[in-house]
Protein backbone atom coordinates (compact mmCIF):
# COMPACT_ATOMS: atom_id res chain seq x y z
CA UNK A 1 0.00 0.00 0.00
CA UNK A 2 2.85 2.25 0.90
CA UNK A 3 4.61 1.70 -2.43
CA UNK A 4 1.19 2.44 -4.46
CA UNK A 5 0.63 5.72 -2.11
CA UNK A 6 4.56 6.93 -3.15
CA UNK A 7 3.65 6.27 -6.69
CA UNK A 8 0.00 8.26 -6.97
CA UNK A 9 1.97 11.10 -5.07
CA UNK A 10 4.95 11.17 -7.53
CA UNK A 11 2.36 10.82 -10.60
CA UNK A 12 0.37 13.72 -9.40
CA UNK A 13 3.57 15.73 -8.67
CA UNK A 14 4.51 15.16 -12.14
CA UNK A 15 1.12 16.15 -13.64
CA UNK A 16 1.67 19.46 -11.73
CA UNK A 17 4.65 19.52 -12.93
CA UNK A 18 3.57 19.35 -16.52
CA UNK A 19 0.86 21.49 -15.94
CA UNK A 20 2.76 24.41 -14.39
CA UNK A 21 4.96 24.56 -17.61
CA UNK A 22 2.72 24.42 -19.90
CA UNK A 23 1.12 27.34 -17.90
CA UNK A 24 4.24 28.93 -18.27
CA UNK A 25 4.66 28.30 -21.61
CA UNK A 26 1.21 29.37 -22.28
CA UNK A 27 0.95 32.57 -20.45
CA UNK A 28 4.97 33.64 -21.84
CA UNK A 29 4.08 34.83 -25.17
CA UNK A 30 1.60 37.65 -23.35
CA UNK A 31 4.13 38.23 -21.10
CA UNK A 32 6.93 38.83 -23.48
CA UNK A 33 4.70 41.34 -26.01
CA UNK A 34 3.65 43.13 -23.04
CA UNK A 35 7.32 43.42 -21.58
CA UNK A 36 8.67 44.44 -25.29
CA UNK A 37 5.73 47.30 -25.09
CA UNK A 38 6.26 48.70 -21.89
CA UNK A 39 10.45 48.39 -21.82
CA UNK A 40 11.10 48.79 -26.02
CA UNK A 41 12.68 45.66 -26.18
CA UNK A 42 13.46 44.41 -29.51
CA UNK A 43 12.94 47.72 -30.88
CA UNK A 44 8.67 47.67 -30.25
CA UNK A 45 7.67 51.16 -30.10
CA UNK A 46 5.25 53.11 -28.13
CA UNK A 47 1.91 54.59 -28.94
CA UNK A 48 0.64 57.70 -27.95
CA UNK A 49 -2.93 59.28 -27.31
CA UNK A 50 -1.04 62.83 -28.27
CA UNK A 51 1.89 64.65 -29.73
CA UNK A 52 4.72 65.93 -27.30
CA UNK A 53 4.38 68.91 -25.20
CA UNK A 54 7.93 69.11 -24.63
CA UNK A 55 10.08 69.70 -27.85
CA UNK A 56 14.17 70.21 -27.33
CA UNK A 57 16.64 71.69 -29.51
CA UNK A 58 18.29 68.72 -30.34
CA UNK A 59 17.76 66.66 -33.15
CA UNK A 60 17.74 63.35 -34.23
CA UNK A 61 17.31 61.71 -38.05
CA UNK A 62 14.96 58.78 -38.67
CA UNK A 63 15.28 57.01 -41.51
CA UNK A 64 12.04 54.98 -43.08
CA UNK A 65 12.47 51.02 -44.61
CA UNK A 66 9.84 49.29 -46.00
CA UNK A 67 9.94 45.61 -46.99
CA UNK A 68 7.56 42.65 -48.17
CA UNK A 69 7.52 39.09 -46.39
CA UNK A 70 8.16 36.08 -49.55
CA UNK A 71 4.42 35.51 -50.34
CA UNK A 72 3.20 39.12 -50.26
CA UNK A 73 2.44 39.97 -53.81
CA UNK A 74 1.95 44.10 -52.93
CA UNK A 75 4.74 46.49 -53.78
CA UNK A 76 5.97 48.91 -50.76
CA UNK A 77 8.22 51.53 -50.36
CA UNK A 78 8.53 54.91 -48.15
CA UNK A 79 8.04 58.11 -49.70
CA UNK A 80 11.15 59.90 -48.20
CA UNK A 81 14.07 57.21 -46.65
CA UNK A 82 15.27 59.57 -43.89
CA UNK A 83 13.85 62.74 -42.59
CA UNK A 84 15.25 65.05 -39.19
CA UNK A 85 13.48 66.57 -36.75
CA UNK A 86 13.76 67.81 -33.33
CA UNK A 87 13.80 65.50 -30.50
CA UNK A 88 9.51 65.85 -29.57
CA UNK A 89 8.78 67.49 -32.79
CA UNK A 90 6.08 65.53 -34.39
CA UNK A 91 6.90 63.90 -37.26
CA UNK A 92 4.56 63.05 -40.15
CA UNK A 93 5.82 60.11 -42.70
CA UNK A 94 4.03 58.23 -45.36
CA UNK A 95 4.49 54.76 -47.26
CA UNK A 96 3.02 54.09 -50.64
CA UNK A 97 1.47 50.86 -50.86
CA UNK A 98 0.75 49.28 -54.47
CA UNK A 99 -1.34 45.87 -55.31
CA UNK A 100 -0.61 45.17 -58.91
CA UNK A 101 -2.58 41.59 -58.82
CA UNK A 102 -6.10 40.72 -60.53
CA UNK A 103 -7.37 40.19 -56.64
CA UNK A 104 -7.81 42.57 -53.45
CA UNK A 105 -5.18 41.43 -51.42
CA UNK A 106 -5.23 41.94 -46.95
CA UNK A 107 -1.73 42.80 -45.42
CA UNK A 108 -0.69 43.46 -41.92
CA UNK A 109 2.64 45.65 -41.29
CA UNK A 110 5.22 44.16 -38.40
CA UNK A 111 7.41 47.17 -37.30
CA UNK A 112 10.37 47.59 -35.15
CA UNK A 113 12.90 50.48 -34.38
CA UNK A 114 17.04 50.34 -34.04
CA UNK A 115 18.64 50.62 -32.31
CA UNK A 116 16.79 48.85 -30.27
CA UNK A 117 17.36 50.94 -27.39
CA UNK A 118 15.45 54.04 -29.02
CA UNK A 119 12.23 51.96 -28.98
CA UNK A 120 11.10 52.71 -25.72
CA UNK A 121 11.27 56.48 -26.91
CA UNK A 122 9.40 55.89 -30.74
CA UNK A 123 6.02 57.32 -29.96
CA UNK A 124 3.38 56.69 -32.92
CA UNK A 125 0.62 58.61 -32.52
CA UNK A 126 -1.58 57.24 -35.70
CA UNK A 127 -0.45 54.07 -38.25
CA UNK A 128 -1.47 51.96 -40.47
CA UNK A 129 0.28 49.46 -38.68
CA UNK A 130 -2.63 49.55 -35.89
CA UNK A 131 -5.16 48.28 -38.72
CA UNK A 132 -5.26 45.66 -41.51
CA UNK A 133 -5.12 46.94 -44.81
CA UNK A 134 -7.09 46.00 -47.83
CA UNK A 135 -5.92 46.81 -51.70
CA UNK A 136 -7.98 46.01 -54.30
CA UNK A 137 -6.57 45.13 -57.94
CA UNK A 138 -4.50 47.83 -59.03
CA UNK A 139 -5.19 50.14 -56.15
CA UNK A 140 -2.20 51.86 -54.65
CA UNK A 141 -2.31 53.95 -51.75
CA UNK A 142 -0.28 56.34 -49.36
CA UNK A 143 -0.26 55.39 -45.40
CA UNK A 144 0.46 57.50 -42.70
CA UNK A 145 2.41 57.47 -39.54
CA UNK A 146 3.05 59.80 -37.07
CA UNK A 147 5.07 59.69 -34.45
CA UNK A 148 7.95 61.44 -31.99
CA UNK A 149 10.99 60.74 -30.06
CA UNK A 150 10.13 61.35 -26.76
CA UNK A 151 12.45 63.92 -24.96
CA UNK A 152 13.49 61.62 -21.94
CA UNK A 153 15.49 59.52 -24.82
CA UNK A 154 17.99 62.48 -23.78
CA UNK A 155 18.53 61.57 -20.17
CA UNK A 156 18.24 57.15 -20.76
CA UNK A 157 22.14 55.61 -19.98
CA UNK A 158 21.94 54.30 -23.48
CA UNK A 159 19.58 55.82 -25.87
CA UNK A 160 21.09 59.56 -25.31
CA UNK A 161 24.03 58.33 -27.94
CA UNK A 162 21.68 57.46 -30.29
CA UNK A 163 22.08 59.98 -32.96
CA UNK A 164 19.74 58.09 -36.20
CA UNK A 165 16.59 56.12 -35.42
CA UNK A 166 15.32 53.78 -37.99
CA UNK A 167 11.53 52.66 -38.27
CA UNK A 168 11.12 49.57 -40.27
CA UNK A 169 8.31 47.92 -41.41
CA UNK A 170 7.23 44.35 -43.22
CA UNK A 171 3.68 43.66 -44.67
CA UNK A 172 3.29 40.09 -45.02
CA UNK A 173 -0.53 38.76 -46.48
CA UNK A 174 -3.64 38.08 -44.01
CA UNK A 175 -6.99 36.21 -44.96
CA UNK A 176 -9.03 39.11 -46.33
CA UNK A 177 -11.94 40.22 -43.88
CA UNK A 178 -15.05 38.12 -44.39
CA UNK A 179 -16.77 40.88 -46.06
CA UNK A 180 -14.36 41.61 -48.71
CA UNK A 181 -13.79 37.63 -49.37
CA UNK A 182 -17.41 37.18 -49.66
CA UNK A 183 -17.33 40.16 -51.93
CA UNK A 184 -14.33 38.74 -53.76
CA UNK A 185 -16.05 35.38 -54.06
CA UNK A 186 -19.05 36.87 -56.19
CA UNK A 187 -17.20 38.81 -58.33
CA UNK A 188 -15.27 35.09 -59.61
CA UNK A 189 -18.67 33.39 -59.37
CA UNK A 190 -20.43 36.74 -60.82
CA UNK A 191 -23.24 36.96 -58.87
CA UNK A 192 -24.57 40.09 -57.44
CA UNK A 193 -24.60 40.59 -53.61
CA UNK A 194 -27.11 42.66 -51.75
Amino acid sequence: MAKTDRTQRTALKLVGVVLTMGALAWASVPFYDWFCRVTGFGGVTGVAAAESDVVLDQTIKVRFDGSLSRDMPWEFKPEVREMELRIGETGLAFYEAYNPTDRPVAGQASYNVTPYEAGGFFEKIECFCFTEQVLQPGERVDMPVTFYVDPAIVTDRDAKYTKVITLSYTFYEIDLPEKQAALAQDDETGRNVN
